[in-house]
């Protein structure tokens, strides 16, 4: 596994953006589903130059969405994904997130 493509893209939310302006500052990605939070650490060490402080993997579930046909109403599902929350030491910050 090549650790640039761990990384597939940032999460930006209303949560994610309270999260990178408390103390501890927090990123949120999306990443690989076979990536562990050792590789995923190291893949933020690379592409960013920061050192992660601890990573949080978890499974985000797939929505379910309905989907109209000309019998009616057909359910369905999105897919699930992986997201990974990086905490960094006190004074490390991605810049990418910073709107540069």
């Amino acid at each position: 596994m090549v650790l640039e493509n761990v990384l597939i893209e940032p999460v930006v939310t209303e949560k994610t953006n309270i999260l990178k302006e408390e103390k501890a500052v927090k990123y949120a990605f999306k990443v690989l589903p076979e990536a562990n939070k050792f590789q995923i650490m190291e893949a933020v060490e690379k592409v960013f130059g920061v050192k992660p402080a601890a990573c949080n993997v978890m499974w985000v579930r797939g929505k379910q969405k309905a989907t109209r046909t000309r019998s009616g109403y057909r359910m369905g599902e999105k897919s699930s994904w992986k997201k990974a929350i990086i905490t960094l030491a006190p004074g490390d910050k991605i810049d990418i997130f910073d709107g540069v």
